[in-house]
């Protein structure tokens, strides 16, 4: 199976974007998102791979699959991310941190609340 977003994954995050504040969403400057997405055209195909391969490999169950892989890519990645989008990660780590924490909080199943928890300090 290839790379998954839980929708309670999507929920919690798209709820935490919604409701940025007017100094985190003033990081979305038009400089900052065309380095962000030439970036991600250029290397949007080797992320992914990367991303299937790690879900793929991840031990179950998805809520593992998805922090595990999705964090191990991140780190991979940020690195070479352009600096012109530093501000935009500053905002993406505050928004993964939240939901990390927010989605630990709600889990019922121990094994999601623990993936979580070792995704929530973010990269």
């Amino acid at each position: 199976m290839d790379f998954t977003v839980p929708e309670k994954v999507q929920n919690v995050v798209l709820v935490e974007v919604l409701n940025l504040s007017d100094a985190d969403q003033a990081a979305f400057t038009e400089a900052a998102c065309t380095a962000w997405n030439n970036w991600a055209t250029t290397n949007g195909k080797a992320v992914a791979g990367d991303l299937d391969t790690r879900y793929r490999n991840a031990a179950g169950p998805v809520c593992n699959k998805f922090a595990r892989s999705a964090l191990a890519t991140i780190k991979k990645y940020a690195p070479d991310v352009p600096s012109a989008t530093r501000e935009l990660e500053k905002v993406a780590k505050k928004v993964w941190g939240t939901s990390m924490q927010k989605l630990e909080t709600q889990a019922t199943n121990s094994d999601c609340r623990q993936a979580y928890n070792a995704v929530k300090v973010g990269w």
